[in-house]
């Protein structure tokens, strides 16, 4: 298995950060940088498919996050923080549950419990819509340009915003199309989850349509060792719409439990 690209910053117990459909590696640029300056090594991978990362067949949640727990073992870099956004949230924990040695502690940010068909209809369909009017004619750039403002919140940072529309607009429409179609897929329950003994830390924004303040507050109670945070005035992306507010709690949370680690 060919592993996927990533970039990294400073040194010090490791950070993965796993983006969502929407982006690449860039949806963490802000909290790469952060980490990095106060002692951490910040990671932020590309997911095969994105980036110059290799893709993967077939396109699973399983082969995602197998391809996750390669890269943590090749870097020798164990037990990590992972850190996840949208569907990498959902990538996290399935790596977890998969190897759950090689995590120490999870961040899920806007994503993670499996999708109910309202959550389809709310965060999958109007992609796929956006999607299939660009291969009518259009580009990833346009796609990002209607998407973006349909799921930010009335106080998101527009510095943020216009980073999160960059990072949609790179996408490869393809890999877009694959990750679209493996969201709903996620199939990890109660009974799996509820095995995850390591401390999590749940962060949502309270005006996101795609994971709402009610799934990630279900989300906390079937998880043991759970935190919730839910940003107000925030969308989708969270660490982007306000890093500040993000970037405070997450490296609370990691001074937390530092001296363990």
């Amino acid at each position: 298995m060919a592993l996927p690209t990533f970039i990294t910053l400073g040194s010090g117990p490791t950070v993965l950060m796993l983006h969502d459909a929407d982006g690449d590696h860039l949806t963490f640029a802000p909290q790469v940088e952060t980490l990095a300056t106060l002692g951490y090594r910040a990671m932020a991978w590309d997911m095969p498919g994105y980036g110059r990362s290799a893709p993967v067949e077939p396109y699973t949640f399983k082969a995602l996050a197998q391809s996750c727990l390669a890269l943590i073992d090749a870097l020798q870099c164990g037990p990590v923080t992972l850190v996840g956004h949208g569907m990498g949230a959902m990538v996290a924990l399935e790596a977890a549950v998969r190897d759950p040695a090689c995590t120490s502690r999870l961040v899920l940010c806007a994503g993670g419990p499996a999708l109910d068909a309202q959550a389809v209809a709310d965060w999958v369909a109007p992609r796929e819509q956006a999607l299939k009017a660009l291969e009518a004619g259009g580009s990833m750039e346009q796609l990002a340009q209607t998407l973006v403002p349909q799921f930010i919140g009335t106080g998101a940072l527009p510095e943020g915003v216009q980073l999160a529309s960059h990072a949609l607009g790179k996408v490869y429409p393809g890999a877009y199309r694959r990750a679209l179609e493996a969201l709903p897929t996620f199939d990890r329950g109660a009974a799996a989850l509820a095995q995850l003994t390591m401390p999590v830390l749940l962060v949502g924004g309270a005006q996101d349509r795609c994971t709402p303040p009610a799934a990630v507050q279900a989300l906390a109670q079937v998880l043991p060792d759970a935190q919730t945070l839910l940003l107000p005035h925030v969308g989708h992306w969270p660490q982007l719409e306000n890093p500040d507010g993000f970037d405070a709690a997450l490296l609370d949370f990691l001074a937390q439990r530092r001296v363990l680690h």
